[in-house]
This record gives structure tokens, C-alpha cells and sequence, in this order.
């Protein structure tokens, strides 16, 4: 009863017209320095130069804007790893996803970009999210990855005579087109390609080619054309090249990124986002929860080598994006991706500005999120302790506001 209580408070405080937070500093996350004004000023949903209203006061706090993960599987559960993920069902992913929103939200992770999920369930969740009938973050979804026949994102554990493949196999620039206008229909708000092999898929090395450069282009520009953004997974040094020259929005997992792969990565702009951090997870767990021998194997290469190239891209200005693949990992652990950031290069403030401002660009919402300036939604986090100085302090976090509603507080 205390706690249904307490939930009924919160929401009607997070449903004030308008609202003042006093922090005990907040963040810059553009000057990477704290601000010299500590109030924070909500109208509605979003932030405004000033207001009358109730006041939270979160004056032990360190304030900033809410955290964007850009490359996350909500609906999964590492616990349904390998052959076990056969047995989960569209109807069980959703709502698999919906105890996974909730997880990322109240980690402070505001909004989020899933990047494939079979039986467009997470565009199930994205809705169900947006109708308020679930909490979580503010969604963008890919709907079923594209690949080819046998590829990464082809779900080939089964046998031949079951004659099964998942719904984003496409082959040929033609079908990579239709694909694109199927997802787009049935509400994609962006394109997932899976461009290379991968790790956690059977049969395939992570470093091969997969997707042409002629089949990339024809999914881009009809992407593009259909104002969707196209991620591509890319392991393989001469997929993740081929992917930029295609015109995609960013590479995902960029494991095995060359010095030309770099420069074509700047010179084009295109965003970068390594998931430096599942690798220990894989490694630890990865058997325990059904994960294949031969996926652990791959990653054993991998992941020594995809760190030492974020160090390598980063210090050639590449343009990164904050991204962990988590669904992979537990979710909600996606504050364990910011120290190696900072291990591999970054300054903490660097990182901050990776899961904020520069994710917010790479999502199409600059302006609208990852900042907390007049206009922008109303979405603001609270920890205890300097993240400037040590970026753990973003593994407690112990105020969340979404949209101007408060969804979790000290």
C-alpha cells in the first residue's frame, strides 16, 4: 500500500503544468563543465527559461540531461541466448521488452534506439510506451534487421527442412528495397542492415563481408528516401567501408575498423558506435546462459581488438555515438560502458557527451533531447557524486524525470 501511494504522489508531481528543480550543480554537457545556475524551470514537457510552480529540490545532487542509448535489443533476455531463443515467441519478446523498458528508464536512459527486434515487437512497445500503458523510454524502432540469406541477422539455428528464416532476409538491391518499404509500413522509424557477420550468430565469422555495396546503396536510398536513418552492423573492415560509402547514418560494432575505414568515417561524417563493454560480459557469462562455444570463441578475438580501435577512432575525431548492445548483457548494467570510454580515450565528460548531445544528432533529436535548454524535452536525471571525476557515478542514479513527468525519485 506505501508503495502504490508513493507512485500515485510522484505521478501527480510529475504531471505539474509547471515546476522548478533545484540541483546541486547540473551539467553542460556542450561546455562539458557544470553551470553556473543550479534551477531548472518545466513547463509541461519540456524546459523553459523560467517557471512558477512546485519545487523538487535535489540540492545534494548533480543534475543532467537524461541518457540516450543508441543501440539496444529490448526485447531480449541474455538468459534466452543461443538455442533457447527458439522458444520465445513475438507475443513473449513484447513483453519481455516492457520489463526491459522500465529497467532502462529508471537507469536513467530517457530515450532509446532498438535496433532489431523479430515480429516488429518493439514497435508493439514503442506504442504501447507512447499510449502510457507501460513505462519506459522514448522509443525509436527498426522492426525484423535486414540481412541476407544465412547471414548475421538470419535466425539459421534451425535445420534446412524446417525451412525457416526470419523476416528481414532480403537478397538483391530489390529486395533490400521492398524490405525497407515492408518495415516502413509496418512502423520502423529507421533501418537496421547487417552488413558483416557477427558474433553471437552460428556459421558466420564477424569480419566477413556479407551485404554488397550495390545492395547497401539500394536499402540506403530507399531508407533515405523514406526519411528513415539506416544503421548498419559491421564488424569487417571492408563491410564497415562499404557501409559509409553507401551513405548509411552509422556502423554499428565497428570491431575490426581500418586506418582508411577511419578517414572515410570522418571525411563522410558518419557516426561510430563500438560497444566496448559486453565483451566482459560474454566472456564471464556467456555459457552459463546458453550463449554457442563458437560465439564465445569469435569473441575472444574480437574484443581486444574493437577497444583498441575505439581508442584508435577516437583519437582521429570520429564522430561516436553512446551504444553498449545491451539485451546482449542485462539490461540496465549500460552505465558500465562509460568507464571504458574513459579507458580507451575519453574524458569522462566526452563519454557524458556521447550518450547525450551526440546521440541526440545521431537519433535525429538535436535539440529536443540530450540537452536540457528552453525547448528541449523535459528529460533530466540526478546522481549522487561528480561525474565529471569519476563516470561511475552514473551506475546510481537516483532521480528520473521523461517528457516533464517524474518517473523515480530519491
Amino acid at each position: 500500500m506505501l508503495r502504490f501511494l508513493s507512485t500515485l504522489a510522484l505521478a501527480a508531481l510529475g504531471h505539474a503544468d509547471s515546476l522548478t528543480i533545484q540541483c546541486g550543480r547540473v551539467l553542460d554537457v556542450a561546455a562539458g563543465v557544470y553551470s553556473k545556475s543550479t534551477t531548472i524551470s518545466i513547463d509541461a514537457d519540456r524546459f523553459v527559461s523560467s517557471a512558477d510552480g512546485k519545487t523538487i529540490d535535489l540540492s545534494n545532487l548533480t543534475c543532467l540531461p537524461g541518457l540516450i542509448e543508441a543501440h539496444a535489443h529490448l526485447t531480449n533476455d541474455p538468459r534466452n541466448s543461443g538455442y533457447k531463443r527458439l522458444g520465445v515467441s513475438y507475443t513473449r519478446a513484447a513483453l519481455i521488452g516492457a520489463k526491459n523498458a522500465k529497467t532502462l528508464l529508471y537507469a536513467g536512459f530517457t530515450t532509446v534506439r532498438n535496433v532489431g527486434a523479430a515480429g516488429y515487437a518493439d514497435v508493439a512497445l514503442r506504442e504501447a510506451i507512447d499510449a502510457g500503458d507501460v513505462e519506459g523510454p522514448r522509443l525509436l524502432v527498426s522492426g525484423p534487421s535486414l540481412s541476407i540469406t544465412g547471414g548475421h541477422c538470419d535466425s539459421n539455428l534451425l535445420a534446412p527442412e524446417f525451412h525457416h528464416f526470419s523476416q528481414g532476409v532480403a537478397d538483391g538491391p530489390w529486395a533490400g528495397r521492398a524490405k525497407v518499404r515492408e518495415n516502413v509500413k509496418y512502423g520502423a522509424d529507421l533501418i537496421k542492415v547487417c552488413a558483416s557477420g557477427g558474433v553471437l550468430s552460428k556459421g558466420d565469422q564477424p569480419g566477413t563481408p556479407q551485404y554488397s555495396l550495390e545492395e547497401l546503396k539500394a536499402i540506403v536510398e530507399e531508407a533515405h528516401k523514406l526519411g528513415r536513418k539506416v544503421a548498419s552492423h559491421a564488424h569487417g573492415a571492408q563491410s564497415i567501408k562499404d557501409s559509409i560509402l553507401a551513405g548509411v547514418d552509422s556502423v554499428e560494432h565497428c570491431s575490426f575498423i581500418d586506418d582508411e575505414g577511419i578517414a572515410l568515417a570522418k571525411k563522410q561524417g558518419t557516426f561510430l558506435v563500438f560497444d566496448i563493454y559486453n565483451d566482459d560480459y560474454i566472456l564471464a557469462e556467456g555459457l552459463k546462459v546458453g550463449m554457442l562455444p563458437e560465439s564465445i570463441e569469435k569473441e575472444k578475438f574480437v574484443g581486444k581488438t574493437q577497444r583498441e580501435n575505439f581508442l584508435k577512432a577516437w583519437k582521429a575525431g570520429v564522430r561516436m555515438a553512446f551504444g553498449t548492445d545491451s539485451g546482449v548483457y542485462p539490461h540496465g548494467e549500460n552505465w558500465k560502458q562509460f568507464p571504458y570510454m574513459v579507458e580507451f580515450g575519453m574524458k569522462p565528460a566526452e563519454a557524458i557527451r556521447a550518450a547525450t548531445l551526440d546521440a541526440a544528432e545521431l537519433l535525429g533529436l538535436q535539440g529536443k533531447a540530450g540537452t536540457i535548454t528552453p525547448g528541449a524535452f523535459a528529460d533530466l536525471i540526478a546522481v549522487e557524486g561528480d561525474p565529471l571525476q569519476d563516470v561511475r557515478a552514473l551506475q546510481q542514479v537516483r532521480f528520473v524525470m521523461k517528457a516533464g513527468q517524474v518517473v523515480k525519485r530519491p
